[in-house]
């Protein structure tokens, strides 16, 4: 219910990447009504290796059980083609994604042997094969609240008119929003807003074939979420390198200081006096009387 409350509540809304549980906090903390698990960044950020569909099931619910467990936001949960190659592990996804705490999930019409959706080369399964995708993981929710979105990379694939075709039939299996990859212009997301009963969601990531469109300009044509996957992961990763490389030339970082969140902050943000002040408390309570 609270991805669904959470769309309700602002529109578009925005959905921030949050790699970490730490992020997952400082996202809620910077006022982000709903937050986001990357395949793509879990598989290089977790695992050092490409969006080439090579993270697990086990990989995802580690993180989101560590996110859900800090963070009430509502986490939206990228599952590539269903972590699996039949319905049977599509459904298994999305209950175990349920039971973590997750609040919703999207599913795409890539090959299991899927890529980047800003790369070249991506491969389609037939368009009834992706109806059968959708209405597995419709069938398997146990929480009628949660939500399930179709993305499709059809657009760079086969053309504007049969990515249509492919969302019109993906909301009539029951997907509760289209994840339109690939998208160049914002005449192309009002197509798909035109075309569609259901919210469409615009993935505004960084250095890929997508123009980095204002939150205005896509309310403008329509769009009802607005995602930005990675967006504080490159600048972590950006942050880190250049930390490392001043540690390792000029042997101290003290010049680096200013750039970084101060113990203080991270203190405030992981709630840390709360459970010192608890752990203090209990073993006060436990200390015998002189």
């Amino acid at each position: 219910m609270r991805l669904r409350m959470a769309m309700e509540a602002e529109n578009p809304l925005q959905i921030v990447g949050t790699l970490n549980a730490l992020h997952a906090l400082l996202a809620t903390e910077a006022g982000f009504r709903a937050i986001y698990l990357s395949g793509g960044g879990l598989s290089a950020g977790t695992l050092g290796l490409p969006d080439l569909g090579l993270i697990s099931l086990h990989d995802v619910l580690t993180e989101v059980q560590r996110i859900c467990y800090v963070c009430d936001t509502p986490l939206l949960v990228d599952v590539d083609t269903g972590l699996g190659p039949s319905a049977f592990n599509i459904a298994r996804t999305v209950k175990s994604l349920i039971q973590a705490g997750a609040a919703g999930l999207h599913i795409e019409d890539q090959v299991g042997a899927k890529r980047c959706g800003h790369r070249p080369g991506k491969e389609l399964v037939p368009a009834e094969e992706m109806v059968d995708r959708i209405k597995a993981a419709v069938d398997a929710r146990t929480d009628t609240y949660f939500v399930i979105g179709a993305r499709t990379d059809a657009l760079a694939v086969e053309g504007l008119g049969k990515a249509l075709s492919r969302a019109q039939a993906y909301a009539q299996a029951g997907a509760d929003f289209l994840f339109a990859e690939g998208v160049q212009e914002l005449s192309q997301y009002r197509e798909f807003v035109q075309h569609l009963p259901i919210p469409v969601l615009a993935n505004i990531t960084e250095f890929g074939v997508t123009p980095l469109f204002t939150r205005d300009e896509l309310a403008q044509v329509g769009v009802r979420m607005i995602l930005y996957p990675l967006s504080a992961f490159r600048a972590a990763n950006q942050a880190a390198l250049h930390v490392y490389r001043e540690i390792r030339q000029k042997g101290t970082q003290r010049d680096c200081i200013a750039q970084m969140q101060t113990r203080e902050e991270l203190y405030q943000t992981i709630r840390y006096h709360q459970y010192e002040q608890k752990l203090d408390a209990l073993f006060h309570a436990k200390k015998p009387a002189l």
